[in-house]
């Protein structure tokens, strides 16, 4: 059986105390869901434009998955939590050229995208992410 390890950088915003930023188990990392945080501060930023928080959350995404040994080019699947549907167009604009830059390959990661209420009231958005290592 593979060892199950905690993925920690400080180039993405520090775990709650009841979860890890990621875990890595055998050739899986599982990156918990981040939001539009400040790595450095921690302060949620973009306020409104779900755009730009999405760009923030995903550059969180990667640093967790490069600290873990992976890139966005080995993720499996994409979850996208948002908190409202008007704003569908505009984070998938944003995740869209992200995922373009991050991907070289052309094979575009999987993706599921839901609905929810979030913990953060300014947090329009929140995703995370499976990767293969």
């Amino acid at each position: 059986m593979s060892d199950k390890t905690a993925i920690r950088t400080d180039d993405a915003p520090a775990p709650a105390w009841v979860f890890s930023q990621g875990v890595r188990k055998g050739p899986l990392l599982q990156v918990s869901g981040q939001g539009p945080q400040d790595p450095a501060t921690g302060e949620f930023v973009h306020p409104g434009d779900v755009r730009a928080q999405t760009r923030r959350t995903l550059e969180n995404v990667k640093a967790i998955l490069e600290a873990g040994g992976a890139s966005v080019e080995d993720v499996l699947m994409f979850r996208v939590y948002l908190t409202k549907r008007e704003d569908f167009p505009l984070m998938n604009e944003a995740y869209g050229a992200f995922v373009e830059e991050n991907c070289p390959s052309g094979v575009l990661p999987c993706r599921t995208t839901v609905f929810v209420g979030l913990p953060h009231e300014s947090m329009l958005v929140e995703i995370d992410a499976l990767a293969s290592v």
